[in-house]
């Protein structure tokens, strides 16, 4: 059993502590929270500074976003998770098969988002998808969201929109946000959209 403490499940011979093993040498998650608080603000300085009108966002991006964040911290910084993991009771999809999940979402969702939107719905329901199946396959070991946080963020300041108010998600929003990205492992993104619509 995993300790009731624990923001996952993972098998009992990994890692079950909240402080991750690291290079900084941390034992505090105070600690640890501000150094993962600060990789991600510079990541997101150094990707908004890149990004043009003809920014591709693929597998690669994505690896990359995880990476500029917390490579000074974590060994596992821009890589595929090696655990299984669950929460909640839910499942995300095995290890084994990140390799050909990652894959299977770049050709079929992230590589057919158009390089332009003449109204802000497609956008919306495009963000809605990319997010909540990122949210679901949860291809890195932590900070699955922030990272598909910073992705939705980039995808509409690219197209000329703000970031979007993801603090405004808290209390029963939080419920019905989990939700929406269980909902997309039935492919169905409607909770999803609904809730990218209401911060955008």
């Amino acid at each position: 059993m995993s300790r009731k403490y624990s923001k996952y499940q993972v098998p009992e011979q990994e890692n079950q502590h909240e402080v991750l093993p690291n290079f900084l040498g941390y034992t505090r998650l105070e600690d640890l929270h501000k150094a993962e608080f600060a990789g991600f603000l510079k990541a997101q300085y150094i990707l908004l500074e890149q990004l043009t009108t003809s920014t591709v966002f693929n597998a690669k991006y994505i690896l990359n976003i995880h990476k500029l964040a917390l490579s000074h911290i974590y060994s596992f910084a821009g890589k595929l998770r090696t655990v299984n993991m669950s929460k909640g009771g839910f499942l995300f999809p095995s290890s084994r098969f990140l390799p050909h999940v990652m894959h299977d979402f770049e050709q079929n969702i992230l590589l057919p988002l158009p390089q332009e939107y003449t109204h802000p719905e497609p956008l919306i329901k495009d963000i809605a998808k990319v997010h909540a199946e990122l949210l679901f396959i949860h291809p890195f070991r932590e900070a699955n969201g922030r990272v598909a946080r910073i992705l939705a963020n980039l995808m509409a300041v690219k197209h000329g929109y703000d970031f979007l108010g993801f603090y405004k998600i808290q209390g029963k929003k939080f419920e019905e946000y989990v939700k929406a990205v269980q909902a997309a492992a039935e492919h169905n993104y409607t909770p999803m959209e609904k809730i990218i619509q209401w911060i955008f």
